[in-house]
């Protein structure tokens, strides 16, 4: 596929690099080094637009002629954020507290091109719906998937799948933290011949 520009994902996430990587274009990935902090009152949804943008304009002001994406994805129940676990028994409450709960997975993404003004930001909300799970599932699914890097500690790549009751998305790879379809269409706008 044709690759009229330098395309950088401004993450060291495995799993976006993965994702992108199926739209068979070239690209690298490189460390935003964005602070990620929360701020005192910002809804779910506005820390995940804010952190997409600021990674994408971070990488991006050091490579004016590349295209930058950058994305965050935060996960929330009942407005209350749920970061990465980082741990077996932080996991083991989260999926306590999202059993047989709605979760909302909030995926910003932010494309940016500075040599040619061009910024292009857009955001995936996947609802998953929780089965009503049991201490020994969480923790034979925590021991099976050891999810301290995903965000609820639902990793739905693999075995995560088996918790949820159900996935509303208009994007499945969204779920995952870079959600392709809409992506495809902004890499399209800037001159990449996708199909």
């Amino acid at each position: 596929m044709t690759a009229p520009f330098g395309l950088i994902l401004a993450s060291t996430s495995p799993y976006r690099r993965e994702l992108l990587a199926r739209l068979g274009l070239p690209f690298s990935g490189e460390r935003p080094d964005v602070d990620e902090a929360p701020r005192a009152g910002e809804a779910p949804r506005a820390r995940a637009e804010r952190l997409a943008l600021a990674k994408a304009m971070a990488v991006a002001a050091r490579h004016p002629q590349s295209v930058v994406i950058g994305a965050d994805q935060v996960a929330a129940c009942d407005g209350r954020v749920l970061d990465k676990p980082g741990n077996a028994e932080a996991a083991r409450a989260q999926l306590r507290a999202q059993s047989g709960r709605s979760v909302q997975f909030h995926s910003a993404v932010a494309v940016v091109h500075a040599e040619r003004a061009f910024r292009d930001r857009f955001i995936d909300q996947t609802t998953v719906v929780f089965r009503t799970l049991r201490d020994a599932e969480i923790d034979a699914y925590i021991a099976a998937d050891q999810p301290f890097d995903c965000a609820g500690s639902l990793r739905s790549e693999a075995l995560g799948l088996a918790l949820c009751e159900r996935i509303e998305s208009q994007d499945p790879t969204g779920l995952i933290g870079l959600p392709l379809i809409r992506l495809a269409v902004s890499l399209r706008s800037c001159g990449y011949a996708l199909p």
